[in-house]
C-alpha cells in the first residue's frame, strides 16, 4: 500500500481548494446548457426510469460523470471544451481543471481525520488519499474512522497528494463492512482499470495470471479449445472450483471456521450471445487472458478451408470478428498462424484483394480495424485485491482475486 502525503503550504493548498470550488460551479454550469442537453438530458432520462424518480444524489453523480469522463462525439470531454473556450483562465486554472479529467473513483475506508482533511484508503486500488472538500471540515462531519464512503476524487494540482471530492458522496458506518466489501469486490471485477491505478497490482496481476493460465493448462489439456456452449459451461465451472478446492488445500488455515467459499460458488453461466452458439472457442492467452468467441468452430472451419469464404454466413462471421472492436485481434492471429498456408486465400475472398498476403498485410489490416486494441497499454486478466479488502471479503465469501473473461463477441448474423 502506498501513502500518498500532500506537499506544498497550507495557505496555498485552501486557496486552491477555494477556487477549486468556484471552478467547479462554473463548469457544472457550462454543463447543463443548452449545448449539451442533447447528451446529459438521455443519461438523466435512463436513471430516472419509466417513473421518473431520481433522487439528488444520483443527479449529482451522473452530473459530475458527464463533465468529469463523458466522452463527446470529436472524443473531448466538458472540461476540455470549458477550459477551451475560457480564455481568461490563468495556466493554474487550466492544468487544475484538465486534471480532473481522471478522476479516482472508489470504495474508500476512513483510516482518520486530519484537520480539514480525512485519510481515505481505497479498497478498490489498495492506496491511500488524503482528501478535502471544497466545502470545508463540515462535509466529513458525520464521517468517523472505520466507517465507509463512496466518492470520486480529482487531484488538487500542482500540490501532489492533494485530493478533493467530487460530486456526491455517501457515507456508511463500520457495521456495514460486508455490504461494502461485495460492492468493491464487484466494482474491481466490472472496472479492472480501477484497481491497476497502482502499479504493483498490474504486476501482482501479471504473476498471478501466469500461474492461473498454467492451471488451466494443466486441467483443460491446453490454452485453446472449442466446445458445444454446455460443456463450456461445465468445464469453465469444473475448472474455476479445481482452483477454489487448491487454493483451500494450499491454505487450510484461512478456512478455518469459516464456510469454504469453492464450494457456494454460483455456476458459471456464459453469457446469452455465447449460450446460443454452435459452438464456443475458449482461450486463455499468455497476454490478453482468458477468452471467448461465438462460432469459433466455424471460424475454425473456414480458415481450414478457404472455399467456406465464399459463402456468406462464413463470410459474415469474418466480418464481424474484424469489426467488433470489443474483440481482440487474438482468435484472428491464432488461426492465421495455425493456417499460414491458406490465411492468404480466406481475406484475398474476403476482401477482394488478389495480392494481399497475411504476412505483409495482415498486421496493418488489424490494426486498421482495431485501433483501441493497439491504442491501450495491455492488462493482466487477473485483478488482484488488496490486502485491507481481503479481511473484510474473507466474511463475506469473497474471492482475493478475479479471472475476467474478455473478448466476447455479438453474435453476427446469419442468413
Amino acid at each position: 500500500m502506498t501513502v500518498v502525503e500532500p506537499d506544498g503550504d497550507e495557505a496555498s493548498l485552501r486557496a486552491l481548494i477555494e477556487r477549486s470550488a468556484e471552478l467547479k460551479g462554473e463548469l457544472v454550469a457550462f454543463a447543463q446548457g443548452a449545448r449539451f442537453d442533447r447528451w446529459l438530458t438521455p443519461l438523466l432520462l435512463e436513471a430516472a426510469g419509466p417513473e421518473r424518480l431520481l433522487d439528488e444524489a444520483e443527479a449529482i453523480r451522473i452530473i459530475d460523470d458527464f463533465v468529469l469522463r463523458y466522452r463527446l462525439p470529436d472524443g473531448a470531454t466538458v472540461v476540455d471544451r470549458f477550459v477551451a473556450g475560457r480564455r481568461d483562465l490563468s495556466e493554474d486554472d487550466r492544468a487544475l481543471l484538465l486534471g480532473w479529467r481522471d478522476p479516482v473513483e472508489g470504495v474508500f475506508e476512513v483510516r482518520r481525520k486530519d484537520g480539514d482533511a480525512v485519510v481515505l484508503l481505497n479498497l478498490i486500488d489498495d492506496l491511500e488519499y488524503r482528501t478535502y472538500s471544497n466545502v470545508g471540515r463540515a462535509a466529513f462531519r458525520g464521517v468517523s474512522e472505520g466507517g465507509f464512503l463512496l466518492a470520486c476524487l480529482v487531484p488538487v494540482h500542482p500540490v501532489d497528494g492533494a485530493w478533493l471530492i467530487s460530486g456526491a458522496m455517501s457515507s456508511y458506518p463500520r457495521s456495514s463492512a460486508t455490504e461494502i466489501a461485495r460492492a468493491a469486490l464487484q466494482l474491481a471485477a466490472d472496472h479492472p482499470e480501477l484497481v491497476f491505478r497502482n502499479p504493483e497490482k498490474i504486476e501482482q496481476g501479471w504473476a498471478s495470471m501466469r500461474a492461473d493460465r498454467k492451471a488451466f493448462v494443466e486441467f483443460c489439456g491446453g490454452d485453446e479449445l472449442v466446445l458445444a456452449p454446455a460443456e463450456a459451461e461445465r468445464r469453465i465451472d469444473a475448472y474455476y472450483r479445481h482452483r477454489q478446492e487448491a487454493a483451500v488445500a494450499e491454505h487450510p488455515e484461512r478456512a478455518r471456521g469459516r464456510r469454504l467459499p469453492g464450494l457456494g460458488l454460483p455456476a458459471f453461466e456464459l453469457p446469452r450471445e455465447l449460450a446460443d452458439s454452435d459452438t464456443v472457442g475458449v482461450i486463455y492467452d499468455e497476454v490478453d487472458g482468458l477468452n471467448f468467441y461465438a462460432d469459433y468452430g466455424m471460424l475454425r472451419d473456414l480458415f481450414a478451408d478457404p472455399a467456406l469464404a465464399g459463402r456468406r454466413p462464413y463470410q459474415e462471421l469474418l466480418r464481424a470478428y474484424l469489426r467488433e472492436e470489443s474483440i481482440a485481434p487474438l482468435p484472428i492471429r491464432r488461426l492465421a498462424a495455425a493456417h499460414p498456408e491458406t490465411v492468404d486465400a480466406v481475406f484475398r475472398k474476403l476482401l477482394r484483394k488478389p495480392d494481399f498476403t497475411w504476412g505483409e498485410h495482415g498486421e496493418a489490416l488489424l490494426r486498421r480495424r482495431k485501433p483501441r486494441y493497439y491504442a491501450q497499454e495491455p492488462r493482466p486478466g487477473v485483478s488482484v485485491i488488496g490486502e485491507r479488502l481481503g479481511e473484510l471479503a474473507a466474511g463475506s465469501g469473497g474471492r482475493q482475486k478475479f479471472t475476467r473473461a474478455r473478448g466476447v463477441p455479438r453474435r453476427p448474423a446469419r442468413s
